[in-house]
């Protein structure tokens, strides 16, 4: 069992004094179709007809169970993805395919309880408890950009820790190479999860990746407790990778000395790579990499170039010297 190691309140403050609070806004029903083509006149006048609730949601929900939080040195200066357009346009495969799916059906999504199985090569296997994994550590405000293979990316405040805290918890052995990601599985709670993969949904790290301080286990966004559509109730974010990478409601952290096996991967291993770096230079089967189109506060996606490893190349690109990214990607 994990102990609860809260934070001194001279270390802390509030969420709500680090992120101002705002009335967010729910899906519009309309059915969106991603925006394939650059950022022109034309391309503007498409996302209005395809994508019109990342334009103007209509509705209001209540505000989430807020979470406490510290700064961080890992922020960034650019301007944030409202939570409004990161929690309705999202991949979540187990809720379905489009974009808008997850927001709507991931309301099932049942976040407690929430056991986590610690399995594989590790002193001692073991569960824990979602609440006592919270509490392990104060939780950090991160402002990360987050870049997805489909060439759409966001600018999210992220609450969490490092997961090398949580690793160094673990005590994988020294012959562990590698940790898994398991995600939440329940056809009942799932129905529209489509065939053709093999569920549940797994991710993996090589072990000096998930050690990295930037791999975040993550708990919450914009101070609150995650959204269910956005991977209640814990995920990791990789931020130098593409989204797919950064796993969601995970229940099962498994220790291996074995290159792992990952869902996407599997399925299209031409097009999802195991590392998925972030690279420009290397496009996949079906989009250009050399730029994205980001989600803010205006009112059409803005077309911007890709930066090798997200932007994130100091911290990470050392993890990779002397690797063929092209081969390795």
């Amino acid at each position: 069992m994990l102990l609860r190691k809260s934070p001194s309140p001279e270390a802390t403050i509030r969420s709500s004094e680090i992120t101002p609070q705002s009335v967010f806004e729910q899906p519009h029903p309309t059915r969106r179709r991603f925006l394939t083509g650059a950022a022109t006149l034309g391309a503007a006048a498409l996302a209005a007809r395809t994508i019109p609730s990342l334009i103007s949601p209509p509705t209001t929900v209540e505000a989430a169970e807020q979470l406490v939080t510290i700064p961080s040195k890992y922020n960034l200066s650019d301007p944030e993805t409202p939570l409004a357009k990161a929690s309705t346009y999202n991949n979540f495969y187990e809720f379905g395919t489009d974009k808008s799916d997850p927001s709507h059906e991931a309301h099932r999504l049942p976040t407690r309880p929430w056991p986590i199985q610690i399995t594989g090569m590790v002193k001692k296997p073991q569960t824990i408890n979602i609440d006592d994994l919270i509490h392990y550590r104060p939780l950090e405000s991160r402002v990360y950009r987050f870049r997805c293979v489909e060439a759409w990316s966001l600018i999210i405040p992220w609450d969490g820790y490092s997961l090398s805290e949580f690793i160094n918890f673990c005590q994988p052995l020294a012959s562990a190479k590698y940790v898994q990601f398991f995600s939440y599985n329940n056809k009942s709670v799932m129905p529209d999860e489509p065939s053709g993969y093999n569920w549940p949904y797994r991710e993996g790290l090589r072990m000096d990746e998930a050690m990295n301080p930037l791999t975040l286990l993550t708990f919450g966004c914009y101070g609150q407790v995650l959204p269910n559509q956005n991977g209640a109730p814990v995920r990791v974010i990789v931020p130098w990778k593409y989204g797919f990478k950064s796993a969601k409601s995970i229940v099962r952290f498994h220790f291996t000395d074995k290159q792992p096996e990952t869902t996407w991967n599997e399925a299209d291993g031409r097009e999802y790579g195991f590392y998925s770096n972030v690279n420009p230079n290397y496009d996949n089967a079906r989009w250009s990499q050399a730029h994205e189109r980001r989600l803010d506060s205006s009112v059409f996606p803005r077309n911007i170039p890709t930066q090798m490893f997200n932007g994130y190349g100091d911290q990470v690109a050392s993890l990779y010297a002397g690797m063929d990214l092209k081969k390795f990607y």
